[in-house]
């Protein structure tokens, strides 16, 4: 394939054609698909800023895609000059500061998230961009390999550099990957030094820990952390031993022992703490002296027995940047009496390092050697430092220091603990059976077996709990349960908080004007909520349903689906609903938009008007076809006594009929006028001025009576009204749509209600619709079907962790929920909503909590602990540990709640 190389702006300032947008987009699409071809580590990508590169999309595509950019004008569709040609590209907007300095010096936003605030194109892409834009400043990064997935870098670490002769620092950034012996040599040529001269130590809170010693091992094999200190020392006169650390003309000891300290005592069970993983089935650490700080770094640090009179579990977490939500989520793990007392013990049989879905043992290993020194350091703060590198390493999305969800991390570090310490070596090939009427009670000790089977950790064993999932396909009634393990209940946060919505319905057989409703919704519905209102309110008949959509510019921007939450619906959108036959669904979709022409020869375009939507229901359709619908469409417009134009407007073959008597009473009369009005229309050409809209790529074709239309889900007409469309019809009632909510000038401020953890509970174990993305195959139909599904709890654990669903999430909009959810302490008695006959109770006691406070952009976390020794609660913020009441715990910003089963009222354990 050729793809040629012209249309680049010149240098001196004069400019040659650009080349035809399209070809542009073409020429990006190969490269592209050919860089995905080969992706390999050491690959070159580069970073641009997605402002510019979505006006650069928009410009290529010139098809209203609402994918590249959201809402944007119509005019866009027809647009076919160079006039929306963007500049050359810019990045200033990602860039945390600009200078002249040239690739990996610049520094990017520490908050960008790709798609939103930046894409990654191929080196070839880059280099294709910037021959036709200039521009820049070129942001190259490199693809590397992590956790044997392929990555692109885009954020290099950071290293502070504080040189010990004057206490300067300087910024260094290297690619983790990257050796210490290319580290040596980026720190020599900043500061002109001979290598031989020059030391690196690795430190922490100003004091040296280990020599950095010249190797081919990486920053991050050594677990260098973003933005921390590295400490440059110099020799004075002579040079240092790059083997022992020492100063070749005094021969003394560095302070810091180079190699580790090797033992045949493991990590489990044993005083020596392991970081690392041998070949054999020792583990040793890289050993130091103690620090005078009142800090510890858990990978350093060597064990030490708590001082007389302090208590173990009182240690806080430092903040290493933005790392809150793993200090909350790992203060509430550490505090958890089966896990503490697990890895207190001697856990080394169950470490697996061969297992293909875990992390070789290495995050098993580095959250124990932590909980034994949160356990064993008394009120010394600890810094995760080991923990933190083993984490990004092996799951990259928790790398760097952008603040994340510590329920993500609670759920990665649960599952990764569980396949680290599986006691399954080799899972054996089990083939789910089906219920098929079994009693439930046998298929889920069945469905339980073949879990343990695969699956047998202390997770499992303390942390996991059954589920019976239910599904009805709503065709056939076909029944399917099925019993599935869980880890933790993500229950929703019902509400009574309502919002008042004005939406505009459409009659789409061309019965009636449109008509704006305004429903009371529950302000944190969905779109379900939101239809049966309206089908309430304007009197829906049971064989009709209706179609919501958003209109912006005078387009359909996007249909709501009734699984969308309201909360991406903003006060200031302006709502649709389209009156359709149910029988129409599945069908060919038509969409008519409108625009105004001044004049038949004249090119001055303008859109205007609300879209129009109805069902076609004949398989094979012409131009004819659609103008006999588009006039049915416009019929209830049609202004009294027009004269001029005749109006067909009864319905042709190819439009789906509605199912009202009227249609029934019609007879024979009907069916000969319509014979009538096709023979008219075939003798004529089209009474409407239509084009069929393409999106890709963006076409406006003419419609003529015999034009054939090509079948699909949704075909796209644009109807020019001139003067003489005007003097029949009148638009007025498709202008103007009112907004979702029009605020007046005061807003009275809804008082946040509370909930209790029962009603939250409720509300997840109810039936419900699968969403139409989440469709379920029924094995009778042999096709996906938006069954219904119900849960029950069939088995609870031990440890039982419910996640409070605050957060929520869509394309539009990030949103959290602030509602006080009242939840007990003591006594929570869930042996009611267990359906499983055992003979059990199961009864909980609170002992942690993590808490989110402020909103989705600022937020802290903080953890909440009881020390069962001494039956008090403790506040867990970061480094700060203090004692607080029962009183004091239960608050709204409660996220994750920890508790553990009372086993005393047990009667059949």
């Amino acid at each position: 394939m050729t793809i040629p190389d012209s249309g680049s702006m010149m240098d001196d300032g004069a400019s040659c054609l650009p080349i035809p947008p399209e070809e542009e987009y073409r020429i990006v699409e190969e490269l592209t698909k050919i860089s995905e071809c080969n992706l390999k580590e050491g690959n070159v990508y580069y970073v641009i800023s997605n402002r510019w590169y979505s006006s650069w999309k928009r410009y290529v595509t010139q098809s209203g895609d609402q994918n590249l950019d959201g809402k944007q004008s119509l005019d866009s569709l027809v647009s076919s000059d160079t006039s929306n040609r963007p500049g050359p590209i810019d990045n200033s907007d990602i860039l945390s500061n600009v200078t002249t300095c040239e690739g990996d010096d610049l520094e990017l936003n520490r908050v960008l998230q790709e798609g939103q605030d930046y894409v990654l194109v191929p080196q070839e892409v880059w280099e294709k961009l910037f021959s036709w834009y200039k521009g820049g400043p070129a942001l190259p990064r490199k693809m590397i390999s992590s956790a044997n997935n392929f990555i692109v870098e885009v954020y290099l670490l950071s290293l502070k550099l504080v040189d010990s002769r004057d206490n300067s620092q300087s910024v260094i950034r290297l690619s983790k990957k990257a050796s210490i012996d290319e580290l040596y040599q980026r720190v020599c040529s900043l500061k002109g030094l001979e290598i031989d001269k020059v030391n690196i130590w690795d430190c922490f809170n100003k004091q040296k820990r280990v020599l950095l010693a010249r190797s081919s091992n990486t920053l991050d094999d050594e677990l260098l952390q973003m933005d921390q200190e590295i400490l440059l020392e110099v020799a004075d006169d002579g040079s240092f031993d790059p083997r022992l650390g020492t100063h070749s003309s005094r021969n003394d000891l560095a302070l810091v022992a180079l190699e580790p300290s090797r033992s045949s005592v493991t990590i489990a069970g044993g005083p020596t703490m392991s970081n690392g993983h041998s070949t054999g089935q020792n583990f040793y650490q890289r050993s130091s002296l103690s620090s005078t700080s009142s800090y510890k770094d858990d990978a350093y640090d060597v064990f030490s027995s708590t001082s007389k009179g302090e208590k173990g579990g009182l240690a806080g977490l430092q903040n290493l940047g933005n790392t809150c939500f793993m200090n909350s989520a790992i203060q509430c793990l550490v505090h958890t009496t089966p896990i503490v007392e697990y890895f207190l013990g001697d856990y080394t049989d169950d470490i697996n390092a061969e297992n293909p879905l875990g992390m070789r043992g290495e995050l098993a290993l580095a959250f124990g050697e932590l909980l034994r020194k949160l356990w064993s350091s008394g009120r010394t703060t600890m810094a995760p430092r080991a923990f933190k590198g083993k984490l990004g390493r092996f799951a990259p999305q928790f790398s760097g220091y952008n603040q994340h969800d510590s329920q993500e991390l609670l759920a990665f570090l649960l599952d990764g603990l569980h396949e680290d310490l599986n006691r399954v070596k080799k899972k054996p090939y089990i083939e789910i059976k089906d219920s098929d009427g079994r009693p439930d009670k046998e298929v889920a000790e069945e469905s339980w077996r073949y879990h343990k089977a695969r699956n047998d950790s202390i997770i499992v064993d303390v942390c996991q709990g059954q589920y019976k999932s239910t599904l009805v396909c709503p065709v056939c009634g076909k029944v399917s349960i099925t019993f599935d393990p869980f880890m933790y209940l993500t229950l929703p946060l019902p509400s009574n908080v309502t919002r008042i919505i004005t939406v505009t319905v459409f009659y789409c057989d061309g019965s009636g004007l449109p008509m704006p409703y305004t429903v009371t919704v529950p302000k944190h519905g969905s779109c379900k909520d939101l239809s049966q209102a309206l089908g309430t309110a304007c009197c829906l008949r049971p064989d009709e349903s209706l179609l919501l959509a958003e209109v912006y510019d005078h387009r359909i921007f996007r249909y709501l689906d009734n699984s969308l939450d309201l909360t991406s619906v903003k006060d200031e959108d302006c709502l649709v609903a389209y009156r359709l036959p149910n029988r129409g669904a599945g069908k060919t979709k038509l969409e008519i938009m409108h625009r105004w022409l001044e004049s038949l020869k004249g090119h001055d375009r303008k859109h205007f008007l609300t879209p129009l939507v109805m069902y076609l229901g004949a398989d094979s359709l012409t131009g004819a076809d659609i103008e006999m619908a588009v006039s049915r469409m416009l019929s209830p417009l049609r202004r009294a006594c027009s004269p001029g134009k005749i109006d067909n407007g009864s319905p042709s073959r190819g439009i789906e009929e509605p199912s009202d008597s009227s249609s029934d009473q019609s007879g024979s009369k009907n069916h000969e006028m319509l014979e009538t009005d096709e023979e008219d229309s075939s003798s004529r050409e089209l009474a409407f001025h239509l084009s069929l809209v393409e999106d890709r790529p963006s076409t406006i074709k003419p419609i003529h009576k015999d034009t054939i239309i090509k079948p699909g889900l949704t075909i796209k007409v644009m109807l020019d009204w001139t003067e003489e469309e005007r003097e029949l019809y009148d638009p007025s009632y498709l202008k103007d749509l009112p907004e979702v909510h029009k605020s007046g000038f005061t807003v009275k401020k809804t008082r946040q209600e509370a909930i209790s953890l029962f009603s939250c509970l409720d509300a997840f174990l109810k039936e419900e619709p699968l969403g139409p993305d989440d469709m379920w195959y029924c094995p009778r139909c042999k096709e996906h079907r938006q069954a219904t599904k119900k849960l029950d709890l069939w088995k609870l654990p031990d440890i039982l962790v419910v996640h409070l669903k605050r957060f929520s999430y869509s394309r539009f909009m990030k949103n959290k929920l602030d509602t006080f959810v009242n939840f007990p302490i003591h006594n929570l008695d869930l042996t009611k909503y267990v359906k499983a006959d055992n003979g059990r109770t199961y009864v909980y006691e609170l002992y942690a909590i993590s808490n989110h406070y402020g909103g989705l952009g600022g937020g802290h976390y903080t953890a909440y602990a009881k020390l069962i020794d001494e039956n008090r609660w403790y506040h867990f913020d970061d480094s700060h540990v203090s004692p607080v009441g029962d009183a004091e715990i239960r608050t709204a910003a409660a996220y994750l709640l920890f508790y553990q089963r009372v086993k005393a009222t047990d009667r059949n354990v």
